[in-house]
């Protein structure tokens, strides 16, 4: 039983970053972020149950929305992908009330708290198969003797099989840097490969050259954050990374749409 379209291409806007972070720059007025990414084009939002609750009638019914799950300390307390606790928050039960079309978890491979997360992943898959809502999960190398390199496709491939493996539906990973290197991942998981954002990027033909090359390779799209709302123009970006990934556009080319 399959929960998702295998084919199907996606334009995530992430907007959980709070909830370990705090006030993102950005991100300080949520409403307005979501009003602008609906408004420009956005397949789909992810982020926490608090944003969920808060904007509710804004969310649900107009765009599609992930809720995130899980959780750990602040990034104040513990580095990424060094992190030593987390746990179930929320459970994909509350996600269905609420209106959510599916929830959202981690899987850090290698790090203190593996074991913790995929017990999670799984546990969480089980009961969203329950309510028939699709996981997605954000599936990422960590700081170990056996990772030396948190970017190699390899090691991305693993962490994405292994996610799958226990119940995921939707992968999110880092790009490995090369389109053969992200060919990898995605045909070493069954299930769809979008690509994590990461930190904002100085040059917007970096960003679109990323996702084109995600494209290329057989990745399903982007949940992508601090690059789109830390954007000079968020709502071009949007339209940007749309015609991308839905239309096919190279990157030179989309970069065009942005300026204009």
């Amino acid at each position: 039983m399959q929960l998702v379209d295998s084919g199907r291409k996606m334009l995530v806007v992430a907007m959980d970053h709070g909830r370990a972070m705090g006030p993102v720059q950005g991100l300080e007025d949520p409403g307005r972020v979501i009003d602008m990414v609906i408004d420009a084009g956005a397949d789909a939002l992810m982020t926490s149950f608090g944003i969920v609750k808060r904007y509710n009638e804004k969310l649900i019914g107009t765009i599609e929305t992930y809720m995130r799950l899980d959780g750990g300390p602040s990034l104040i307390r513990e580095k990424w992908l060094e992190n030593s606790e987390w746990q179930l928050l929320h459970d994909v039960a509350l996600a269905h009330e609420m209106g959510a079309a599916g929830g959202c978890v981690m899987y850090f491979m290698g790090a203190p708290c593996e074991s913790a997360t995929m017990q999670i992943v799984a546990d969480t898959a089980l009961d969203s198969f329950g309510l028939e809502l699709p996981l997605m999960v954000e599936a990422l190398p960590c700081r170990h003797p056996g990772i030396p390199d948190t970017n190699d496709a390899q090691m991305m491939a693993d962490a994405c099989r292994i996610a799958f493996e226990h119940g995921a539906d939707i992968l999110k990973t880092y790009y490995p840097g090369t389109v053969d290197g992200f060919r990898k991942v995605v045909e070493g998981t069954p299930a769809p490969v979008l690509i994590a954002g990461g930190p904002k990027l100085d040059s917007d033909l970096a960003v679109l050259e990323m996702v084109a090359g995600t494209i290329e390779a057989g990745g399903k799209g982007v949940v992508f954050g601090r690059n789109i709302w830390q954007h000079a123009n968020p709502a071009g970006m949007v339209r940007a990374l749309r015609a991308i990934i839905h239309d096919g556009v190279a990157a030179r080319e989309a970069e065009g749409l942005l300026r204009s």
